[in-house]
């Protein structure tokens, strides 16, 4: 009976002790912080005296997205076009040297959705530019007085006429950040419509331009309105009418904001004031309606001044000094394309007026220009060499960061190279002054498409061959047109540092990707299917080490690398795949990279227009400190 007894229970503490042993092997392991992250990978980290460098262990590398089965080479419309240079001296190709390099980028058959668009209009584009450039040349050897077309800094109906097409004032060169169009008008009719329209670029072939922005003001009766109404959108001969975006409205919950302000005003958002009218248990079912029409910003016969100004993320409508409504900018739909404005509808318009344009400096008249020429690069391999993000109307930044941080030493000796990477716009003026600037002062390396949002990983990617097969360099550095950058002290933190394996600036771990698809940052789960990004460092400033370049550079060449839309994110990725490789990676975090500002003592203050970036510059001479400029 002992016997018959002792046996079972024995098997039994066996069975527990198995399933015990199961449950715990199919335990999920547990996310770590990222205070845990550092307390258990602990390095020799170096500090700075003042606590803002430090150096970071490489983290546990993630599982990378491997390619079902690796892109090939497609035929791209308008591609052969782009690479026909047969008409193209040997000096006038120093600005598409990195350009010739990059056809294998752009015939991947896994490119970003733009790619295609971007390669064919920047064909007709580029084109158009080759016989401008043709006749001034022409027209030149004859002595010839040739009209140019400047790019004005403003416009306004007493300075202009209006055009066949309806427009009321033209933009030779587009809008770029801070332009603002001024409108002065008496609504005409109870019952009628009036419109704003943002037009855009057109290219030679192209039936009908986009519209980048259309505002509709709709007052009560028409349209089977019940209330007054301001409708946004936008239209693409692609894609037709996009998403309309009602003000008042109902808002969604996750409506976002646009350069901090509300898409809406309050006093006008009809969710508020419903719920005002339910708090104060109104019985009148009309005052919601009255509210909205006593608040709303235009009435017929009532003049009204209206400013249309351009942000960061997007537009904002200003109406006799209140803010009235945010608008987004839309996908393939940016302020640079802008050709001119139109107003239609039941509108007497008494004065408008566009400001803040783009302008190009009269390179005749420019005293300094040989001080501002890119210096001859003497050494076999720089130190550092930085590319930087920009797009072809952007003229007066890139004249403010001549003057300013290009005028360090080590830039002036040679020891560190700068570098525009710019993209061709769709508006043939704009291109013929870029080419010009591009000629003098020899800096600025053209890309072979449109300079759409959407392929700006192309640009990070040209940097880098360029850092590898053109210009090599021990480093290389990614930054914005309105970032000021303190090359001294880059260069005094990168000495000692282990050359190899690094990525240096404000590095972001542990972040997600967006899933919102109102959002810029926008990433579904088919482009990126983990909870969390590899360390990256923010897009305005980083740097990494050449074997990381080469690496990158390889690995495109080879269709291994996956490309990836958010150019700061897609490097940080290739760096994680880096190190999969086998490789140490050694992350640099700096605070002072301040990505959405100034701050005292930085290293780079990024959202700095031309005015600030001299300001800065002119600081740091007189005090030498680095201290920001109100």
């Amino acid at each position: 009976m002992k016997k018959w007894f002792g046996g079972p229970l024995i098997i039994g503490l066996a069975v527990i002790l198995c399933i015990r042993f199961m449950f715990m092997e199919k335990q999920p392991p547990k996310k770590q912080s990222v205070y845990e992250f550092f307390r258990n990978y602990p390095t020799n980290a170096s500090h700075s005296e003042n606590n803002a460098v430090i150096m970071y262990p490489s983290p546990p590398p993630q599982k990378i997205i491997q390619f079902s089965k690796k892109p090939h080479l497609i035929d791209v419309e308008g591609l052969d076009d782009l690479y026909s240079l047969k008409n193209i001296s040997k000096e006038d190709s120093n600005v598409m040297l990195v350009w010739a390099q990059m056809r294998f980028l752009l015939s991947r058959s896994d490119v970003f959705p733009e790619t295609a668009q971007g390669i064919k209009e920047a064909s007709i584009a580029w084109k158009d530019l080759l016989s401008a450039i043709k006749n001034e040349r022409f027209s030149n050897s004859r002595n010839d007085v040739v009209e140019q077309r400047k790019c004005p800094f403003f416009v306004s109906m007493l300075n202009t006429s209006m055009s066949n097409n309806g427009m009321i004032l033209e933009f030779p060169c587009g809008l770029v950040l801070d332009s603002s169009i001024t409108i002065v008008g008496i609504p005409g009719s109870p019952h009628g419509n009036f419109q704003i329209e943002l037009i855009g670029s057109q290219l030679p072939g192209e039936s009908n331009p986009s519209i980048v922005l259309y505002y509709n003001v709709s007052f009560p009766g028409e349209d089977l309105t019940k209330y007054p109404v301001i409708l946004q959108n936008t239209w693409t001969v692609e894609d037709g009418w996009g998403e309309e975006e009602r003000c008042p409205g109902h808002q969604p919950a996750n409506n976002l904001e646009v350069d901090g302000l509300i898409r809406c005003n309050e006093k006008l958002d009809r969710n508020a004031i419903e719920e005002k009218l339910n708090r104060s248990q109104s019985t009148d079912t009309s005052s919601g309606g009255n509210h909205i029409s006593f608040n709303f910003p235009f009435a017929e016969g009532n003049p009204f001044t209206s400013t249309l100004w351009v942000g960061l993320e997007g537009f904002h409508m200003t109406v006799n000094g209140r803010h009235e409504t945010s608008f987004a900018y839309r996908k393939k739909l940016e302020p640079w394309l802008i050709s001119g404005v139109k107003v239609a509808g039941a509108l007497d318009l008494l004065s408008a007026l566009a400001n803040g344009l783009p302008v190009s400096e009269d390179l005749d008249l420019t005293i300094d220009t040989e001080h501002l020429k890119a210096p001859p690069v003497s050494r076999k391999r720089v130190i550092l060499l930085i590319g930087i993000f920009s797009t072809g109307n952007n003229f007066e930044r890139r004249m403010a960061i001549r003057r300013s941080w290009m005028q360090y030493g080590a830039v002036r000796s040679g020891d560190v190279a700068v570098r525009f990477f710019i993209g061709l716009h769709k508006n043939m003026q704009v291109n013929l002054q870029l080419w010009k600037e591009a000629q003098t002062y020899g800096d600025i390396q053209l890309m072979p498409f449109v300079d759409y949002y959407g392929l700006i990983t192309f640009k990070t990617i040209a940097i880098c061959i360029m850092g590898i097969k053109i210009l090599p360099a021990k480093y290389i550095m990614k930054t914005d047109d309105d970032a000021f950058l303190r090359i001294d002290e880059i260069l005094s933190n990168l000495k000692g540092k282990d050359s190899k394996g690094l990525l240096y600036g404000r590095i972001s771990v542990e972040s997600s990707p967006h899933r919102d698809k109102d959002s810029k940052w926008y990433i579904s789960v088919e482009e990126w299917p983990h909870a969390l990004y590899p360390p990256w460092a923010h897009g305005p400033g980083y740097i990494i080490s050449r074997d990381i370049v080469k690496f990158i550079v390889q690995g495109h060449q080879e269709r291994n690398l996956n490309l990836f839309k958010l150019e700061d994110v897609a490097m940080g990725i290739w760096i994680d795949q880096f190190q999969k490789s086998g490789q140490i990676v050694h992350y640099m975090n700096d605070d002072r990279f301040y990505n959405a500002g100034c701050e005292s003592d930085y290293i780079l203050a990024h959202y700095q227009n031309p005015r600030m970036l001299l300001c800065l510059w002119e600081k740091l001479q007189k005090e030498h400190q680095a201290h920001c400029c109100e």
